[in-house]
């Protein structure tokens, strides 16, 4: 499902214009990633949390050059789903 397709359904489900839609959609993701970037989680009672792991510094090899590369320690986005959304998934 695309962020075009969620549009569709939202605005069909609720009968609101698809512009309006389209843009509370782009204002949620953006607030999402604005919340990430300055460090805080995102949790959605019943869905799932947006939240930030962190990655330690690790060692890589490149086969194909024989060498060993240092990659830096960082952190990532990553979404856990609530126990409800996981249980709703694995009935289906």
């Amino acid at each position: 499902m695309t962020k075009a397709d969620i549009v569709n359904e939202v605005a069909k489900a609720t009968g609101i214009e698809k512009v309006t839609v389209q843009t509370v959609v782009e204002s949620f993701m953006e607030s999402v990633k604005e919340s990430l970037a300055n460090g805080n989680p995102v949790y959605l009672r019943g869905f799932g949390s947006f939240i930030i792991k962190h990655r330690a510094e690790k060692a890589a090899r490149n086969i194909t050059k024989k060498t060993t590369i240092t990659i830096p320690a960082h952190d990532i986005p990553a979404f856990k789903p609530a126990k409800v959304f996981v249980a709703e998934v694995k009935t289906k």
